[in-house]
């Protein structure tokens, strides 16, 4: 059986033929472009995600990371077909890197990361107590670094060297958290709270054996369900902690949707934490903004368009309108490249359509709304 994907920001070439009966399971991290899925997926409320013989791309592999798929079925490593992906290169983050305000930034992060190593190590391995005030402390030094929100997120999206560990991940997060708490208008006491939501909510994956989480084979059925203990895990390290009960409600609530789709134990919106809803956006688009070895980070515009068709039911309508304005609006004035490679500023947010804003082309304004043909494919 022959597969064919026609995409237009990419070629496809045929390889060779799919034996439907080689088939092995993989997490969705160790997804990359040319797998061909080898079953139907869904989320858990049986909403078809992906067909079976899709061949993955990029785009594909983010969307399952939205929906928290964990593992997928593809079939075997020597029928991938070749795709030959042209990206064009971001030279909006380009510049950003050779500023000298990113190489500073970068040391701060290098050195936060250490530490925050460290703490978080000697909480899940040697369990210690938790210490809120050098957490913080360490969290404080990368946001002192930034004058703008924007900035901070700029400087998140440089820093993707295909190399999201747990606790990288978990500083990004918790950076993401303390933003979206100041949109939020949120008190000094909830902003650190919900800052060290964000940091401390996968610490017990640290209690997953890591040689299953990083393992490059197919993995059983029960080494799935031993990674997906680790939001159990985390909550039972942290439930005897004098630490604020929200840290340790986000730690086991993480991965709960407010339809009811996610896990441990498919709760939906008002028994879902609320600082366990704030840190699962921050989480996912941490993910998916997350630079892969086939591409750089994806555009922001894409990942608040993906939020916008398919996010509103998942997430909880405050916090993801909240989050999803303020990541736009920090963008107006910047050039944009569109996907028929025109190129404009960014003038005006529509906010029925955050994902399409208003573009200056020369002396011409193009309305995205109006447009559904056009969409920004890169900052420039």
């Amino acid at each position: 059986m022959y597969v064919l994907l026609f995409r237009k920001e990419s070629q496809v070439i045929l390889s060779g033929n799919v034996n439907p009966m080689n088939t092995q399971k993989i997490l969705t991290s160790q997804a990359i472009p040319g797998m061909i899925v080898a079953e139907d997926v869904y989320t858990k409320d049986l909403h078809l995600i992906i067909g079976k013989d899709t061949v993955l791309t990029d785009k594909i592999i983010t969307r399952l990371e939205f929906y928290s798929i964990t593992d997928i079925s593809v079939y075997s490593n020597n029928n991938f077909i070749h795709i030959e992906n042209e990206y064009i290169e971001n030279t909006f983050y380009s510049e950003i890197k050779k500023s000298a305000s990113f190489k500073l930034f970068r040391k701060a992060y290098q050195n936060t990361v250490n530490h925050v190593k460290d703490s978080i190590d000697n909480i899940a391995l040697k369990k210690q107590d938790v210490n809120p005030e050098q957490l913080l402390y360490d969290v404080n030094k990368i946001l002192y670094q930034c004058k703008t929100n924007i900035e901070l997120f700029n400087m998140l999206h440089c820093m993707r060297e295909y190399d999201d560990t747990t606790y990288i991940h978990s500083l990004n997060v918790s950076l993401i958290c303390n933003i979206m708490g100041k949109w939020l208008n949120f008190n000094s006491e909830d902003l650190e709270v919900v800052t060290l939501c964000g940091l401390l909510h996968d610490v017990g994956k640290l209690l997953v054996p890591n040689n299953i989480i990083t393992k490059p084979e197919r993995l059983t059925n029960e080494e799935f369900s031993l990674i997906k203990t680790h939001v159990i895990r985390g909550y039972n390290l942290l439930r005897d902690k004098n630490i604020d009960e929200r840290i340790k409600n986000t730690a086991l609530m993480h991965h709960e949707r407010c339809d009811g789709s996610g896990y441990p134990n498919g709760l939906i919106s008002h028994e879902i934490d609320s600082f366990a809803k704030l840190v699962a956006i921050a989480d996912v688009y941490d993910a998916m903004t997350c630079a892969r070895v086939y591409r750089g980070p994806l555009c922001p515009f894409e990942v608040i368009h993906l939020f916008e068709t398919e996010g509103y039911l998942k997430y909880d309508t405050k916090y993801i309108l909240t989050f999803l304005e303020g990541i736009v609006q920090t963008y107006i004035n910047n050039n944009v490249r569109l996907n028929n490679n025109m190129e404009g500023e960014i003038v005006m947010i529509n906010k029925l359509s955050l994902s399409r804003p208003v573009i200056k082309v020369r002396d011409e304004f193009i309305d995205l709304s109006k447009h559904r043909d056009l969409y920004i494919q890169a900052l420039i």
